[in-house]
């Protein structure tokens, strides 16, 4: 039984998912976004944000010694603290997202985009255009073009 069991061991042994996760982490703040399965997706997102957590402390001498113990990646701490460390300041959690993305076609793996979310990123949702939509904005471009023919 797994009960009480919280961490997702992804085929691997202790070394080589602690690797795996930190080199994900490296990307993930480097590009902002990445795409992998879904389960390491899943145990990105605690790893990860377990980091900006610590990024948001008064102590940032101290804070960056403990996100660089984490990441071994110099490059990635100072974005994390010199980019990211305002968008996160107010935010009381909830710092990344995962888009399910559907299988991967070799394996049939179930694949996700996991992004951070950064201050500028408004969620906004866009309305599905509709076939009416869709043949006035026709209509209105064809009128165009004959007006700048004549």
């Amino acid at each position: 039984m797994r009960h009480r069991k919280a961490v997702r061991k992804l085929g691997r042994n202790t070394n080589q998912r602690k690797m795996l996760l930190r080199s994900l982490a490296i990307s993930l703040i480097e590009h902002g976004s990445i795409v992998t399965t879904r389960a390491k997706a899943k145990e990105l997102r605690r790893y990860v944000e377990r980091i900006i957590t610590k990024v948001k402390h008064e102590d940032q001498s101290h804070a960056q010694r403990l996100v660089f113990r984490k990441l071994q990646n110099k490059e990635a701490v100072k974005k994390l603290f010199k980019e990211y460390r305002e968008s996160f300041i107010d935010r009381p959690g909830g710092y990344t997202r995962i888009y399910l993305l559907g299988n991967r076609p070799g394996d049939a793996a179930e694949m996700a985009k996991i992004s951070l979310i950064l201050k500028g990123d408004a969620v906004t949702e866009e309305e599905p255009v509709t076939e009416e939509k869709a043949d006035t904005e026709v209509k209105e471009e064809k009128t165009e073009e004959k007006e700048i023919k004549e």
